[in-house]
């Protein structure tokens, strides 16, 4: 499993629309432990890239303070989860916390 948390600097997540860069965390579900971490810098923003762009990096959830609604559309299109309503924290934790269920 791959997860996505939109990055304002290096350990804050920020709406997803246009953050400069994402966290891309592989997680092993079943131990429920993050295996890497990669950081990418985002491509410049187009109105329905970044779900494409994602789930072409194996993303299959993205952890996000917020996201627009036709976005939330086409990222759940494409087959990736969306969670919102991320605090500002380390994707570490956050994919810890998600991992635990404490997203609602």
């Amino acid at each position: 499993m791959k997860i996505a948390i939109p990055l304002l600097n290096e350990n804050r997540p920020m709406h997803a629309g246009h953050a400069p860069r994402f966290a891309l965390v592989n997680v092993d579900p079943v131990e429920k432990k993050i295996l890497s971490r990669e950081d990418l810098d985002t491509p410049p923003h187009r109105p329905g890239l970044l779900p494409h762009w994602l789930a072409d990096h194996g993303v299959t959830v993205i952890v996000a303070t917020g996201l627009g609604r036709s976005a939330v559309q086409l990222f759940t299109e494409l087959g990736i989860q969306v969670v919102l309503g991320a605090a500002m924290d380390s994707p570490e934790n956050l994919v810890d916390a998600y991992l635990k269920n404490r997203f609602r």
